[in-house]
């Protein structure tokens, strides 16, 4: 495959909140959503080919997230005329989203959700950076679709499920 070194592909962003855009709340032992992303600052920080773009549509733990929340992220797909998106999310009910746009978007687009396990904004430390940067990279390169991207693999909504014990994601295929 030979690509054109100098065609970029825009990239929009979906923000939902979740550990990803999180601080660390050591009074209750949990991360709490931030008031307002730190994605877009990352993301143009990189400095990447890519144009990119932002839509915030809620900032919440993923186990708060409301029907509403959810179709309102369908919304900003279908009545978009991007074609790559990638959608940061909680890890706990990231799954459930993805397949819910599966089965209901009805315009052909390249989705990936990401997460992370710990805040990037107060760990050095977070595979929220790293998530970030696989996403952009498989984005541009994969099918039509919808797909988790999670510590290095490009997952199906179907088989995803979170492995606590193992602090990441994992198939429901994979021995």
């Amino acid at each position: 495959m030979v690509l054109n070194k100098y065609m970029t592909k825009k990239i929009h962003f979906i923000l939902t909140g979740g550990t990803i855009d999180s601080y660390y709340e050591p009074i209750k032992d949990t991360a709490i959503p931030l008031e307002h992303s730190v994605i877009p600052k990352y993301i143009n920080n990189l400095n990447l080919y890519n144009s990119v773009k932002f839509t915030e549509v809620c900032m919440k733990d993923s186990r708060a997230l409301t029907r509403r929340d959810i179709k309102k992220v369908l919304d900003v797909i279908e009545k978009s005329s991007d074609k790559l998106f990638i959608i940061t999310h909680g890890t706990s009910t990231m799954p459930d989203t993805a397949r819910y746009l599966k089965a209901n978007l009805k315009r052909k687009a390249t989705i990936i959700f990401t997460a992370a396990m710990t805040p990037m904004a107060e760990f050095t430390m977070s595979d929220g950076g790293f998530n970030l940067g696989y996403s952009v990279a498989r984005v541009q390169d994969i099918e039509p679709g919808i797909y988790v991207c999670m510590n290095g693999k490009i997952f199906e909504p179907e088989e995803i499920v979170k492995t606590l014990s193992e602090g990441r994601f994992s198939s429901i295929f994979m021995k």
